[in-house]
């Protein structure tokens, strides 16, 4: 539920969603025409309130209306913070930071799932949108009946779905389960048929987020490569993805957030560079940190880069000492962005690496290497130094270097056992074997 807030930002402005449009066909199209526009938005949330009894009930409701509750300001949690930019035809823009940043909440604003508290957000002419996994399926109507229905919602006519229906169902590969309950769907298949009638409404404005990283990697292939296609043919995108590298390859601008608030708006390349580098280590610490991961087999490293499960990468880190340490040990944490949790993490020590003695204004280098055992999906490496003497960090650099795992599925199953196989057998190996019999 979408909370009155009694709390005001610090700017001032009348919350407004202006109504969509009707697409704009007979308009001359140029990269000049304006599609979304995000004028100064604020988003306050209020934080449910609990009372035990009508004794404690109304004297809040007293405070309340004579302006003397400090709990109503404490229980607002400002979700965006004065927002702002356009998407014009032809533009993509990408929007990134970490879970809790805002980006879902703009697009449910561009939606009109939410209002805004303060500031307005426009969006001009047909949208298409694929926000949530499922979001709008009926559960217990089939896949068929589910085309219908959203196509409904988004404005088509049911002559114009017919004459798509074969093409949506065609894109979404569902066609042995159209007639199926969308409630036996699973989680792929929904965000496969949710992308799909978004897809094929041939919108003015197309509104994407991170729920197709449930898709496999070839249907997420097969997305980017329409959204591309959209994009070129003046389509307005807002794509919000925790993929860097699909942000990077489809967004001609890219918004950054950090806790609802807006860190910088740019080009691509600058952005994202930005964010990888988010948090490293500070001047207050007593060690300055600066690292490159890079393959294997090339001396060229990049900020960030697609690497297949095992592949091996070279971490080169270097270290200034702003301060004599007797002895120190180098950190390596492998944190998974999805999850926000770290996934691996080892000491220098514990890999051959003798204990650090530095004096002030020394360089050290270091170089680790590592597999990329792990599953599909975007990490980022933590470097960290801890005076082993004093039992202290001697500073933290978060996020210094991001890496992304692209699965090559050839496997079914949770795991990969790495099956090798070849043809023949020798016959010594198979005279003492007994056929195995079913039960």
């Amino acid at each position: 539920m979408d909370h009155r807030i009694d709390s005001d930002p610090p700017s001032r402005g009348v919350a407004a969603v202006s109504p969509l449009r009707v697409p704009l066909r007979g308009e001359h199209l140029t990269m000049s025409t304006r599609r979304v526009l995000f004028n100064g938005v604020w988003k306050a949330f209020r934080r449910g309130q609990r009372h035990d009894s009508l004794r404690d009930l109304l004297p809040s409701l007293v405070r309340r209306a004579f302006g003397r509750s400090r709990q109503v300001d404490d229980n607002v949690f400002w979700a965006l913070k004065g927002i702002d930019f356009e998407v014009h035809a032809g533009e993509a823009l990408g929007i990134v930071g970490r879970n809790g940043a805002g980006k879902s909440t703009i697009l449910k604003l561009l939606t009109r799932i939410l209002k805004p508290t303060r500031g307005s957000c426009t969006v001009i002419g047909r949208s298409g949108a694929l926000i949530e996994i499922a979001a709008g399926f009926h559960p217990d109507l089939t896949g068929r009946e589910n085309v219908y229905l959203q196509g409904a919602i988004m404005g088509m006519r049911r002559t114009e779905i017919t004459a798509r229906f074969d093409d949506i169902i065609e894109f979404a590969g569902i066609e042995r389960f159209v007639d199926t309950q969308v409630k036996r769907y699973s989680s792929g298949m929904n965000a496969r048929l949710g992308f799909s009638i978004a897809a094929h409404l041939n919108p003015d404005v197309l509104l994407i987020d991170e729920v197709l990283s449930v898709g496999d990697l070839a249907f997420q292939e097969k997305c980017q490569a329409r959204m591309k296609r959209f994009r070129d043919d003046g389509v307005a995108i807002v794509f919000v993805s925790h993929h860097l590298p699909a942000v990077a390859q489809l967004c001609n601008k890219v918004l950054l957030l950090d806790q609802g608030e807006p860190v910088r708006l740019g080009a691509p390349a600058e952005v994202i560079a930005e964010y990888c580098s988010g948090s490293r280590a500070s001047d207050e610490q007593d060690v300055a940190i600066t690292a490159r991961l890079r393959r294997n087999d090339t001396e060229r490293p990049d900020y960030l880069f697609d690497v297949v499960p095992g592949e091996q990468l070279n971490l080169d880190v270097k270290i200034e000492f702003r301060s004599d340490v007797l002895q120190a040990t180098v950190g390596v944490v492998v944190w998974d962005l999805a999850i926000e949790r770290y996934v691996y993490g080892a000491s220098s020590d514990f890999v051959g690496v003798p204990p650090i003695r530095a004096r002030r204004g020394d360089l050290r280098t270091f170089s680790f290497t590592f597999d990329a055992n792990l599953t599909r999906g975007l990490y980022a490496i933590e470097v960290n130094v801890v005076d082993t003497d004093r039992h202290r960090f001697l500073g933290i650099a978060r996020g210094i270097t991001h890496f992304q795992v692209v699965e090559h599925i050839s496997y079914d199953g949770v795991a990969n056992l790495y099956l090798v196989g070849r043809e023949g057998a020798s016959v010594h190996d198979l005279r003492q074997a007994q056929p195995a019999v079913g039960r």
